[in-house]
C-alpha cells in the first residue's frame, strides 16, 4: 500500500475528499488520503450505538452456547467490535475461543478486524464483500451447512438474504443484533453550514460512501440547497448496491471503488490521475 499511495501523491494534491464513515472507522481512510497528498474531510453520517446489553440473544453469547455453534458470521467491522464486546462480557475471548467454532466475515475489511482482535483462520471471500460472496464459498454450500448451527452477528435491521439462503440450505440460523445505526449530531453553525457552503463553492472534490444509510443521512444533515453540489460531486461507493442507490437519488458521477480502504484509495487515485488539477 505505501507504494500505491506514493505514486498517487500528485493525483490527490490539494483536493478535499469527504469521508462519511462512522468516526471510529474513518481513521485509516483519512490517513491514506492525507498520505496521497489530499485533504481528508471527516463527516460521519452514521453513529454506531451499542444495543447488545439489552439483547436477549447477545445475553446468551456465553462459552456454552458458542461451543454449540458451528460458525459465527460477522457482517461488518461494527459487528466485530460490538459482537466481540458482548462475547467478552460473557467470558468468551480470542484466547479461549472454542476450536470447533469457526469464524467467518462477509468481507476482507471485517476479516481484518477479526484478525486484529486475535481470531485466526477467518473464512471470508477473496472476491466480493457481501452476503452473496460469502454464501458462494464451499464452507456454506448445502452439504457443509445442513443441520449446522450458524449465528449471524449484525446490526438492527440488517439484510435477511444470508439468513434465508443458509436456512434454505438446511442450516439452523440465529441472529444476534448487537448495535443500531443512528443519525449523528452535528452542530449546524460550526459543522453543517460551513461544509455546505464549502461544497456549494466547489470545495469538495469527491465523496466516499460505504452504505446506503450513510448517503441518506448525508442528505438529511445538509441543507436542501447543497444537494445539487452533492449530486454533481464524483461519488465513490464501496458496493454496486450503494452505487445504484446513489444514482436513483440523483447522483450523476458514481463509481464503484470496492469494499475496503485500500480499494477506496485506489479508486480515488486512479480517477484523479486522469483529471487535470
Amino acid at each position: 500500500m505505501p507504494s500505491t499511495v506514493a505514486c498517487g501523491a500528485a493525483a490527490l494534491g490539494g483536493r478535499a475528499i469527504l469521508v462519511t464513515r462512522p468516526a471510529a472507522q474513518a481513521g485509516t481512510l483519512c490517513a491514506l488520503i492525507a498520505a496521497a497528498g489530499g485533504e481528508a474531510v471527516p463527516f460521519p453520517t452514521l453513529e454506531i450505538i451499542s444495543t447488545w446489553k439489552s439483547s436477549p440473544v447477545c445475553y446468551e453469547l456465553n462459552s456454552q452456547n458458542v461451543i454449540k455453534t458451528g460458525v459465527i458470521i460477522f457482517v461488518s467491522p461494527s459487528a466485530v467490535s460490538e459482537g466481540l464486546a458482548a462475547l467478552s462480557a460473557n467470558g468468551v475471548s480470542a484466547e479461549n475461543w472454542p476450536a470447533a467454532t469457526a469464524v467467518a466475515a462477509v468481507g476482507r475489511g471485517t476479516a481484518a478486524a477479526l484478525t486484529r482482535r486475535g481470531l485466526a483462520k477467518v473464512i471470508a471471500p477473496t472476491q466480493g464483500a457481501d452476503s452473496e460472496a460469502l454464501a458462494a464459498l464451499p464452507e456454506f454450500q448445502p452439504a457443509a451447512v445442513a443441520g449446522r448451527s450458524i449465528l449471524i452477528v449484525r446490526g438492527e435491521g440488517g439484510r435477511e438474504w444470508l439468513v434465508d439462503a443458509l436456512r434454505s440450505r438446511g442450516a439452523r440460523v440465529s441472529v444476534a443484533e448487537c448495535y443500531r445505526r443512528a443519525l449523528p449530531k452535528h452542530d449546524a453553525e460550526s459543522t453543517i453550514r460551513p461544509l455546505a457552503g464549502r461544497w456549494m463553492a466547489d470545495g469538495i472534490a469527491a465523496l466516499t460512501v460505504h452504505s446506503r444509510g450513510a448517503l441518506d443521512n448525508l442528505l438529511l444533515l445538509l441543507p436542501v440547497a447543497a444537494r445539487p453540489a452533492v449530486f454533481a460531486t464524483p461519488l465513490f461507493a464501496s458496493h454496486p448496491r450503494i452505487a445504484e442507490h446513489a444514482r436513483a437519488l440523483g447522483a450523476r458521477d458514481v463509481r464503484v471503488a470496492g469494499p475496503g480502504d485500500a480499494e477506496m484509495i485506489a479508486g480515488l487515485l486512479a480517477f484523479f490521475a486522469k483529471v487535470a488539477p
